[in-house]
């Protein structure tokens, strides 16, 4: 991860805390990822001037990174240092991913590493955005956007969103909800930056739907529906809908849906192959409705997210 001059020490924390980690709890040797931070400088002053960061090395650490990561800072239409934009674009140009977070995305459009490309920022910054970079096809109402080798996060917030899709995509869906767990964060969040922008808070909020969707989770393989729901939190599906919405940015469907595909995952990632069978115990129904909604879901056929993530042939698994 490049710490430049003014870089927020937020996404620092959850760099370090989402890849730098060790998770015993996971029963792994050892953490997910080998993290190392570097800068420009010896010295680098956060923004506004929390602390100053030393000791780390210089910005030839790059080239050895399989990923390199950009957080963001808040003076987007000051240029980065060239030294800094060289290391993004030879790190790139070697076949390495890159992600930034937050208005981290400036320095990848400077660096010309996103041009014709799609990619997402801090609303707050997207007006700018375009006027700096109209080559760049921003999507401003997304928590992120993966472009195969280049994945950009919107607010610093959605840092963890885009961090926990990296973990699942790198080391599949059951290590990703045992970090999201750890981290009391939800795995996945439906929607975008638009529900965050300019949004009143109530002056009495609802009661919290944390016990309602602990219920459903542990019923997924049942028929459930939104009327179940809505029935289980004693209120109208109109009125649950809303409470969705408010407190998730998603449809009560949505989230069913999205739970279930989890599950589907999960099952999978554990050696069931018997698509029917995994179909049922997730609430999914067919084998037919389970490829189309995991295809959705993860961009792969059930047969190649087992084949990504599933066991390793002979290994033994408890499902």
């Amino acid at each position: 991860m490049i710490v430049d001059a003014g870089t927020n020490p937020f996404e620092v924390g959850v760099v370090t805390e989402l890849f730098g980690l060790p998770r015993p709890e996971l029963g792994l040797p050892g953490p997910l990822y080998e993290v190392t931070l570097c800068t420009p400088t010896p010295e680098v002053r956060m923004n506004h001037g929390f602390f100053t960061l030393t000791g780390v090395p210089g910005l030839d650490a790059v080239d050895d990174a399989d990923t390199l990561v950009v957080p963001g800072r808040p003076d987007n239409v000051v240029p980065r240092g060239a030294a800094v934009l060289d290391a993004i674009r030879r790190t790139h140009a070697r076949g390495a991913r890159v992600l930034s977070l937050c208005t981290g995305s400036f320095a990848l459009a400077e660096a010309g590493l996103l041009d014709g490309r799609r990619a997402t920022t801090h609303w707050m910054w997207a007006d700018v955005f375009r006027e700096l970079h109209p080559q760049v096809r921003l999507e401003p109402d997304v928590l992120f956007v993966d472009e195969g080798d280049i994945l950009t996060a919107a607010g610093s917030a959605a840092a963890l969103d885009l961090g926990l899709y990296v973990v699942r995509r790198d080391h599949g869906a059951e290590i990703a909800n045992a970090v999201s767990r750890r981290l009391v964060f939800a795995a996945h969040r439906d929607g975008g930056q638009r529900q965050f922008v300019e949004r009143p808070v109530p002056q009495v909020p609802d009661e919290s739907l944390g016990p309602l969707l602990a219920w459903a989770q542990e019923r997924l393989g049942e028929p459930l529906t939104v009327a179940d729901l809505a029935a289980r939190a004693a209120v109208s599906p109109a009125t649950l809908h809303r409470r969705f919405r408010a407190e998730l940015g998603t449809t009560p469907l949505a989230w069913l849906t999205g739970e279930r595909v989890a599950l589907a995952c999960r099952l999978i990632e554990r050696g069931e192959e018997r698509l029917d069978v995994v179909a049922a115990r997730s609430g999914l129904g067919t084998a037919a409705n389970l490829r189309a909604l995991v295809r959705r879901e993860t961009g792969l056929s059930p047969s190649a997210y087992r084949r990504r993530f599933g066991p390793a042939a002979g290994e033994a698994v408890t499902v």
